[in-house]
């Protein structure tokens, strides 16, 4: 799906700790040191990096996405030494319906720190601010229960799991589906 006018500018956005901000060749060494981590690929649809030329490859098909306007990531740049620790963004968007999927992955050092729920809220909040979005959808395998508890501290409800939704490392896995709704999100921020 291509973004449709109201997608085409992916801003940055910035957080107390984080900026997320479009990817750029010089990231290639910050994407390389946490993506040839089998670990951090464990649970996502890609391979970890085998050398510094996978990373180049996944920057210069990023940098496809972002000049053909199709759904992206954004860069997760940690703001206090300006290093990229992951990434975050729209794997498709339907603009009949006003939906999005989300999806992120990050550097194991940063786990566990609130980070990815700190990114997750930018990029939703991104979602039903400026691009008019009515629903916003992530999925986990249903082995990286981390990731739902990102999911629900981002105010997402489960709705339920898809079994065998995706073949991932030479298995079909189970995934749950997390989805929050405009109205969740603005009675939400009405409850502080």
């Amino acid at each position: 799906m291509i973004y449709t006018d109201s997608y085409t500018y992916m801003p940055e956005l910035n957080t107390p700790r984080l900026r997320l901000r479009r990817l750029t060749m010089r990231d290639a060494e910050d994407i390389f040191r946490y993506s040839r981590d089998a670990e951090v690929a464990r649970h996502v649809l890609w391979d970890p990096h085998r050398t510094l030329g996978d990373s180049r490859a996944y920057l210069r098909y990023m940098l496809r996405r972002y000049r053909n306007h199709e759904p992206a990531s954004w860069g997760i740049e940690w703001r206090e030494t300006g290093q990229i620790i992951g990434t975050i963004g729209f794997m498709w968007i339907q603009s009949d319906n006003n939906a999005a999927e989300v999806g992120y992955s990050l550097a194991r050092s940063f786990w566990n720190h609130g980070v990815m729920t700190e990114a997750l809220k930018a990029v939703i909040a991104h979602g039903f601010g400026s691009m008019n979005l009515n629903r916003i959808e992530a999925q986990h395998e249903t082995t990286n229960p981390a990731s739902g508890a990102v999911m629900r501290k981002c105010g997402m409800v489960r709705e339920g799991t898809l079994r065998q939704r995706l073949y991932n490392k030479g298995r079909y896995v189970d995934v749950e589906l997390y989805a929050i709704l405009r109205r969740d999100y603005g009675n939400r921020a009405q409850r502080g």
